[in-house]
């Protein structure tokens, strides 16, 4: 898919063609080894922290289940004490929760997410409290691999269309969807370039 991809890009727009020609060979990869909740759980605790914090605060998450998976059921069951001492802020610990008991009760299909279509995914996470359009779409990208995903409020790859095309001011979502319609179906594979471009990174 990558090869096909980058050769799409290339051909269909020359300013994304000198974008690859710079940044390089496409390493894009999914985050297979996570399960569906693990991958929103993870995008919750990382938002608005460091990387280096994130990953410190997830591991100590992850421990708390005893060298199993984190599961819904067992998150619900946890004491919020636990979640303390493992550095998750009680605005998080209340997006934990939510996740965790939808994910229990069944309101959304966390593990069968894989099976909808984008829109239905983007709509099942958003209903989840502090888990907006954005983190459903990082979702989208790189733990389902969808090829199509163009982040249109994410200021990376407004940044990144500035950069490349030029532009005096930074685009609006709507002049993001319109430079980026000719990538399609190869969105995801341009976004990220466009973050690799100004050195940006993704969830």
């Amino acid at each position: 898919m990558l090869r096909k991809a980058v050769n799409h890009l290339r051909r269909v727009d020359p300013v994304m063609a000198g974008v690859i020609q710079a940044v390089g060979p496409c390493r894009f990869k999914t985050r297979a080894e996570l399960t569906h909740f693990e991958a929103v759980a993870r995008s919750i605790i990382y938002q608005q922290l460091s990387g280096k914090a994130a990953a410190t605060i997830y591991g100590r998450f992850e421990a708390l289940f005893e060298g199993e998976r984190p599961q819904p059921a067992a998150l619900v069951a946890l004491g919020d004490a636990s979640l303390r001492g493992a550095g998750i802020s009680r605005q998080k610990m209340g997006y934990l929760r939510d996740l965790a008991e939808r994910a229990h009760a069944g309101a959304i299909p966390i593990d069968t997410l894989h099976e909808l279509g984008d829109d239905e995914i983007i709509g099942h996470l958003t209903s989840v409290k502090g888990v907006g359009v954005w983190t459903a779409q990082m979702f989208l990208m790189f733990k389902l691999g969808r090829a199509d995903v163009l982040p249109d409020l994410d200021l990376g790859i407004r940044k990144g269309i500035q950069q490349a095309y030029r532009l005096r001011k930074l685009p609006d979502p709507k002049r993001v969807q319109a430079i980026g319609a000719k990538w399609a179906p190869y969105r995801t594979i341009a976004s990220w370039y466009l973050w690799r471009s100004i050195d940006g990174d993704a969830a």
